[in-house]
């Protein structure tokens, strides 16, 4: 499954660029903070799916 890993990591990059988004843009830190959480969770768990760490 290193496809599904890989596809977890890059949502994960594209939420870290949503937050540097959210925060230029001024919007609000509950909003920041739940994208930040996805951001967190998704490579989290890409990278724990990843056949290197098993």
């Amino acid at each position: 499954m290193n496809g599904l890993s890989t596809i977890l990591i890059v949502v994960g990059l594209f939420l870290l660029g949503g937050i540097y988004s959210f925060v230029k843009q001024q919007m609000p830190k509950g909003l920041i903070l739940l994208v930040g959480f996805g951001a967190v969770m998704c490579l989290g768990a890409g990278v724990l799916r990843l056949d290197v760490w098993s």
